[in-house]
């Protein structure tokens, strides 16, 4: 079977997590995908599968006779996708030999426009699969998992001698929960991939460093006719708070490397407001600096207008993996070579967010990410291609061959 009609088969069935639910999983809907693959993970000859109750899939599939030396290597993708634009059936659209131009979606009212994607003339002549505009289409990351199982099929098929390949699909992801519960002793690799990138070629290692800064503004609220110098009016201490925060380091005024603060919620009135930001930079010094930033500011206004009046909270989220891949480059290194050997260019990039890779990289288990041929996640002009699919597929396959020469 081919990657792209796994895909198909996966994007239907709607697996949006909810980061309030407070379980785990965070949504029930997760588990009516993790048994279709538990059954299709079976059927493909994989070993030792398991679905735990927290919803974690795994499976493992035996070194070749005589390749048992080699490292185990582990692949990673996760089952749920963001919570938006999923109140509809999910209608996978097929465009043959697509023409690289804008493309109405359905009848939604949506274009996939190269004004806003510049990258679509790259895509001409392939066959690109997008939803029908009106919600996501759930290639984050379901094309990743079609393409793990597509290259465990092909392993079996071509026979391909191999070291000893570890397999897991992974709740929660997209609400930063993916390995809250992840079973890095029971997973058995020495290494692993998260397919959770863009373009095809795609190599990251090197993601953000990431915390939540919660505001809490208490202010004094009487009638306005008879506030003089008495009234504090917490929205406005709101917008007071974010005027002092500098006013292009925003997501969209940055790139590459370059920091954030990103203001992801708001709400208030007279007496009480709240302002919700992420926060973002990949180098640590930096990062700790847009803390004290934040800090600074809670302090100033509290002597301005009064003690308690705001009240800053930080949470961390996750850290810079990059420390950790730098005691092991051979990742990156056989996965340049392997895209090299799959006839795609590799693209190493910072990730300009955070992955299931990044939090299991400071569990023990090292693991960069790469792309699968995917674009415009998080909303319903995502898409992908059956050709960057099928390449990404073959990167897979090329690195599980450089991991069975290293005997």
């Amino acid at each position: 079977m081919k990657a792209f009609e796994r895909l198909l088969r996966y994007v239907v069935i709607p697996t949006p997590s909810d980061e309030g639910s407070g379980t785990s999983p965070s949504s029930a809907c997760q588990f009516d995908l993790a048994k279709l693959l538990t059954e299709e993970m079976t059927a493909l000859g994989i070993q030792d599968v398991r679905l735990d109750e927290h919803c974690y899939v795994y499976g493992r599939i035996p070194a070749t006779p005589g390749y048992e030396s080699c490292p185990r290597i582990g692949f990673i993708a996760h089952m749920d996708t963001v919570s938006d634009y999923c109140s509809a059936p999910i209608r996978p659209v097929l465009h043959e030999n697509y023409d690289g131009k804008d493309l109405p979606l359905g009848t939604s009212g949506r274009t996939l426009t190269v004004k806003d994607f510049p990258h679509l003339p790259d895509l001409a002549g392939r066959t690109l699969i997008s939803s029908d505009g009106n919600t996501v289409l759930g290639v984050d990351d379901k094309a990743g998992i079609a393409e793990i199982l597509t290259m465990a099929e092909r392993l079996q098929d071509e026979s391909i001698p191999h070291g000893a390949i570890c397999i897991a699909f992974t709740p929660d992801e997209e609400i930063g929960a993916g390995t809250s519960r992840f079973d890095v002793e029971g997973f058995g690799a020495d290494y692993a991939y998260t397919l959770d990138g863009d373009t095809e070629g795609e190599i990251q290692y090197e993601n953000f460093n990431a915390c939540k800064a919660d505001f809490e503004i208490t202010g004094f609220a009487v009638h306005p006719g008879s506030s003089k110098d008495t009234m504090i009016n917490a929205s406005l201490v709101a917008m007071e708070i974010n005027q002092l925060l500098p006013g292009m380091e925003t997501p969209r005024g940055t790139e590459d490397y370059e920091g954030f603060y990103h203001l992801t919620g708001m709400s208030g009135d007279v007496a009480s407001a709240q302002l919700h930001y992420i926060v973002r930079d990949h180098d640590e010094h930096l990062f700790e600096a847009r803390k004290r930033t934040l800090r600074l500011i809670e302090k100033n206004l509290n002597e301005k207008w009064g003690p308690g009046t705001v009240r800053l909270t930080i949470t961390d989220q996750y850290k810079n993996m990059a420390s950790v891949i730098a005691d092991c480059m051979h990742l990156i290194e056989n996965a340049r070579k392997a895209c090299q050997l799959a006839g795609v260019t590799p693209r190493v990039l910072p990730i300009r967010g955070g992955t299931d890779g990044c939090q299991l990289s400071f569990m023990g288990l090292p693991c960069p990410n790469l792309g699968t041929g995917g674009h415009a996640y998080h909303g319903p002009y995502e898409h992908t291609t059956v050709e960057g699919m099928d390449q990404a597929v073959d990167i897979l396959m090329e690195l599980v061959k450089l991991y069975g020469q290293m005997r």
